[in-house]
């Protein structure tokens, strides 16, 4: 297949066992004029809204693409007779609630703004901010669970923080009307694997016009009206085209001009030049680059900006190519695993290792509190109530370390007393818990540099605290047996060498047990013979 300069072909597998060849192109959508393809779109979005009664849900970031995509559906909608305006037109925005807080306030006053104008212009038009469940947010689960800053191999933060919030409100579409169609801003030429997706999806078939199916939601479809268009058209269509809901598009050229290394948008003048605006915003947090580009030239191009600093200091310290030394070396059920490649001697194996050790947890908090305190203090009037986090947050990594965790000396509002110098505003816990702040203090001086037994003996205490009470105490024993397997090691590297010992006993490479396998239950006996059984 001969191609020309300007496109490139890839693969694409079709789902059906075959695979057919796709030109991906970077030709512009504009080749017969801006206004003739901007028309025709419109024309096209308005037919698709009167095919039918399903009720549309654009997806807005407040980015250029969905941003585009929102005015062509307004332009649509606005041309209609208002008799035949006759479904609703959901606008949904994700605020992950670590997002780049310039972007996320230029979002928000855009959705206020939006949802204004449309009820004045009479459009069916309803805009909706959705945010991550509490027990699903960024900092409950990196401070409270103590899950690791996220990397590639361990990408626990989409999910929670965008896709569940997102697909939870179209479901609720889905139920309350049998299907939903989706508009979205993606396009073919913002990377070849986006172009590859979007091609597999037409070649499994358009179940209507222009519609594709969406895969990972039933009964809901996609509709992409720029998939064809260029990084530049957009930026062509929204320089020339006013924006409906009266936001102002140079603004927003602006935002992206800022968060570009070098401050300046070039002249294109071939396809060598790179264009203007194709910088990407997400969460200050996100350890999966290699370094927050934007949130760097925000602050490095603009006086007024530094007071992003703190966030970009604690984003950066989040990004430790090594945090063994912050991890405890058993995974979160209190496990120790392995691993090692494939022909690696059991003996040289690691073990896999889990959450943040409390003492890296807390010290997560106080930087937060700290980086939050710094900005209210010293940052412009317009951020002096900057929430970086909520109190429902605070509350559930205080529930998540004394109830999941057993911390129960509660440090959560000493924390935060001393990192912001103000009173902590959550309940007593003081009745529920096992012992009180003093007498912690003396658990932890007579167990010396033995944290594995002060941790054992707490959860012990802890375990038995909550069961005093029960006319029933099912459950007592295994919780103090779970304490205990969790806990009776020497140290780390003690609980290492059991690991291996155990992983050389199931491949066969050691006959002899040792009497502690079958104390804790890893080995049961029984009358005739003795079985192996890995936890």
């Amino acid at each position: 297949m001969s191609t020309s300069p300007e496109t490139t072909t890839a693969g694409v597998e079709t789902g059906r066992g075959r695979t057919v060849a796709v030109s991906l192109s970077r030709r512009s959508a504009f080749v017969d004029g801006m206004r003739a393809a901007v028309d025709a779109l419109v024309d096209e979005t308005a037919r698709l809204y009167l095919e039918d009664d399903v009720p549309w849900v654009v997806g807005y970031s407040g980015g250029k693409d969905s941003t585009a995509v929102l005015q062509l559906v307004w332009l649509a909608i606005s041309q209609i007779p208002a008799e035949q305006r006759h479904k609703t037109v959901h606008v949904i925005t994700t605020d992950t609630l670590v997002e780049n807080p310039i972007v996320a306030a230029w979002v928000s006053r855009s959705l206020d703004v939006l949802g204004e104008t449309a009820e004045a212009q009479g459009l069916p038009i309803e805009p909706h901010r959705l945010t991550p469940a509490v027990e699903d947010s960024f900092w409950v689960n990196l401070i409270g669970r103590g899950y690791p800053a996220p990397r590639p191999k361990f990408r626990w933060c989409t999910e929670r923080l965008k896709i569940k919030p997102s697909n939870t409100f179209i479901r609720s579409v889905v139920r309350s009307h049998g299907e939903a169609i989706l508009v979205l801003g993606v396009r073919k030429a913002e990377s070849q694997a986006r172009a590859k997706t979007m091609a597999a999806a037409a070649a499994a078939g358009r179940v209507r016009d222009r519609l594709s199916p969406n895969v990972s939601l039933p009964n809901s479809l996609v509709y992409s009206p720029i998939e064809d268009w260029t990084n530049d058209d957009v930026w062509t269509f929204l320089m020339q085209v006013d924006n409906p809901w009266g936001y102002s598009n140079r603004d927003l050229l602006t935002l992206y001009q800022g968060a570009s290394s070098d401050g300046e948008c070039p002249l294109v003048v071939d396809s060598t030049t790179p264009s203007c605006g194709s910088s990407r915003f997400g969460c200050w947090t996100c350890t999966l680059v290699d370094q927050d580009k934007s949130m760097t030239a925000m602050i490095t191009n603009d006086a007024d900006k530094e007071w992003m600093s703190p966030l970009l200091e604690l984003r950066n310290a989040l990004d430790l190519g090594d945090d063994r030394n912050l991890r405890d070396f058993r995974r979160m059920n209190g496990s120790v695993q392995l691993y090692g490649p494939d022909q690696q001697p059991i003996h040289d194996q690691q073990p896999i290792h889990g959450p943040y050790l409390q003492s890296a947890r807390h010290d997560w908090l106080r930087r937060l509190l700290a980086a939050q305190t710094e900005i209210r203090q010293y940052g412009p009037e317009n951020v002096r109530d900057i929430e970086l986090i909520t109190m429902a947050e605070l509350e559930e990594i205080r529930r998540i370390w004394v109830v999941d965790k057993h911390e129960f000396e509660d440090a959560l509002p000493r924390i935060y007393e001393q990192a912001t110098g103000q009173p902590y505003t959550g309940p007593e816990l003081s009745e529920r818990l096992a012992l009180g702040r003093t007498e912690v203090e003396i658990l932890a001086e007579l167990c010396g540099d033995d944290r594995l037994h002060f941790e054992m003996v707490r959860e012990l205490l802890d375990v038995e605290q909550r069961h005093r009470l029960k006319v029933r105490r099912s459950g007592l024993f295994g919780a103090l047996e779970s304490a205990l397997s969790k806990g009776f090691y020497d140290d780390a590297e003690d609980a290492a060498a059991r690991a291996r010992r155990r992983k050389a006993v199931l491949a066969g490479e050691v006959d002899a047990l040792d009497p502690l396998d079958v104390a804790d239950g890893w080995v049961q006996r029984s009358d005739e013979h003795t079985d192996g059984a890995a936890e």
